[in-house]
């Protein structure tokens, strides 16, 4: 019944197709020789672009961590998650201010080439944004499965006289291909279910079809339709992607204990040319995708300190700079944020132990499998798509009975927002849950039943304690996600509640980058907890 309630949303935007009626289908009609193609190739060529450049950037890096020795490696091999920290919408507001026609890059390029000219502000600007803040995906899931048997199969290869260059194309690449793919399909995912950078730069994508046909043109079926074409879209990539990650297995099975840190597993060293070479490759990432955003934005947020000091904090100006307002932002943050973690982690808890429960006891282990993977399908659908997904249900159920409050319920409290928090972030606590139960042998559960126990004992008694670490790490990732999201708190959130990322939107969206800058510096600074999680982790696993 967990996974069904997480899932709801999703049957309520296919559900939405039985009620079609003749007004429905002129409409699709309509959209198809209007609006539809437009969606379809904007989607398409960001879709491909930013697959290939993820893949490729992602790819390179992690061949030079993995598979070479070189001064500065350990320095870059964890500032190269650093991007991870930087949602693409924010990192879009830092580079419009950077190269806006009036800035430096622009009037310095104008007196080189005279009549020189560009706006960032279109799909290249958006590919460009959102490869260099989603390769980390890549490049995370790359090096794991080159480190693993990378460093002797590249051995193996030059003792036979192979080349560097062929070692490479014919060795490592192939090895990190399916990890390659997974990481891309995982960047393609969040690339589809972006809304900020797409609604900034103008883009007619399906996510911002969304939000206009329900937001804008009062639409209910052309935003169910869009949904639903989205969700199928999504559907493949989830199916591609569970296919590499299976695929993934059989490059990833370590070898012998004795061979690790074995003189004939030695990585190469770079020197003089090559190393200066490795710098820039692995250098250039960062400084694009978190280094000169997070300058950029200091930079206008401290222009912005500077004129209200001159018209006084709260003075004559429209400046939205008083703490107070600031403060009310935060707290809304880290209110949802809070919430939505603490049930999360309460439902993943309940959703895995019922999963190793049901396989103790034999029973129907593929269905209780089958409804946690359908819960777990929401971290890869659009925010704006959950949003539709509850409100279709909750306009028919108004329809049909009106004096039921549950529309006030989801819409006018903080309930709404909550849930759709639940939907889209609760696979991302499932994820970590399940993996510290790998780590507690069966046989603890047989003895604590054994001795008496019954099975809410052993969950409250045994697995959260043991489990603390895990609930700990996956309170915190949906935390920050929730911080980070912005369709779905913008469609679902209360009248006059505002979160960081909704108020840095609006201002942005109102040219107001100055004031933008602060509520956009602290989603960075909140992104930046797990990254720094996933950067001990990695070391101590290396330990």
């Amino acid at each position: 019944m967990l996974a069904v309630l997480i899932a709801l949303p999703i049957l309520g935007i296919l559900g939405a197709w039985f009620g079609l009626d003749a007004a429905g289908i002129d409409s699709l009609r309509q959209q198809m020789q209007t609006v539809l193609p437009g969606y379809l190739v904007t989607s398409g060529w960001l879709a491909l672009m930013v697959t290939l450049g993820v893949a490729l950037v992602g790819g390179t890096v992690a061949v030079a961590i993995s598979l070479f020795e070189f001064r500065g490696k350990r320095f870059f091999s964890w500032a190269l998650l650093l991007p991870m920290a930087m949602p693409a919408y924010v990192c879009a507001y830092a580079y419009t201010d950077f190269l806006q026609y009036a800035g430096i890059v622009q009037g310095t390029l104008r007196g080189w080439f005279p009549g020189f000219r560009f706006d960032v502000r279109g799909l290249p600007g958006a590919i460009f944004l959102f490869v260099f803040t989603l390769y980390p995906y890549a490049y995370l899931l790359a090096r794991n499965a080159l480190s693993e048997r990378g460093t002797h199969l590249m051995e193996a290869a030059r003792m036979l006289g192979t080349p560097l260059r062929e070692r490479i194309v014919r060795v490592a690449l192939p090895l990190a291909r399916p990890a390659l793919m997974a990481g891309a399909a995982l960047a393609l995912m969040e690339t589809l279910a972006d809304y900020g950078v797409s609604a900034y730069f103008g883009l007619t994508t399906f996510t911002t079809g969304i939000y206009k046909a329900w937001m804008v043109l009062d639409d209910r079926i052309a935003a169910a339709q869009y949904a639903s074409a989205l969700l199928l879209f999504v559907a493949v990539l989830l199916w591609l992607e569970r296919r590499e990650q299976q695929r993934m297995r059989f490059s990833s099975v370590r070898g012998h204990r004795g061979d690790d840190g074995g003189a004939e597993a030695r990585l190469p060293v770079l020197g003089g040319g090559r190393a200066v070479l490795a710098w820039l490759v692995c250098g250039l990432p960062v400084l694009l995708g978190f280094v000169l955003p997070v300058l950029i934005l200091l930079q206008l947020w401290w222009g912005e300190l500077g004129r209200t000091a001159q018209t006084g904090f709260e003075g004559g100006s429209a400046s939205l700079f008083s703490f107070s307002r600031y403060a009310g932002w935060v707290w809304n943050s880290f209110r949802f944020g809070g919430m939505a973690a603490l049930v999360a982690i309460v439902l993943a808890l309940s959703l895995c132990f019922a999963q190793r429960a049901g396989g103790m006891s034999r029973v129907s282990g593929w269905l209780l499998r089958g409804v946690a993977r359908l819960a777990s399908m929401g971290y890869a659908i659009p925010g704006s798509v959950i949003a539709v997904g509850i409100l279709l249900p909750v306009a028919w159920l108004q329809a049909v009975w009106p004096a039921a409050s549950l529309g006030i319920l989801l819409t006018a409290t903080s309930l709404g927002v909550i849930y759709a928090y639940l939907v889209r972030f609760t696979a991302v606590a499932v994820q970590s849950v399940e993996a510290g139960y790998t780590r507690i042998p069966a046989s603890v559960d047989e003895a604590a039943r054994t001795l008496g126990s019954s099975r809410g004992a052993i969950a409250w008694r045994l697995h959260v304690p043991l489990l603390w670490r895990s609930l700990a790490t996956a309170a915190l990732m949906v935390f920050v996600d929730v911080v980070k999201e912005l369709p779905a708190t913008l469609l679902l959130r209360p009248f006059d509640t505002d979160t960081l990322a909704v108020i840095a939107h609006n201002l942005a969206r109102d040219e107001r980058l100055g004031e933008a800058a602060l509520p956009a510096l602290s989603i960075v600074a909140v992104g930046l907890v797990p990254v720094l999680v996933v950067m001990r982790a990695l070391d101590t696993r290396k330990n």
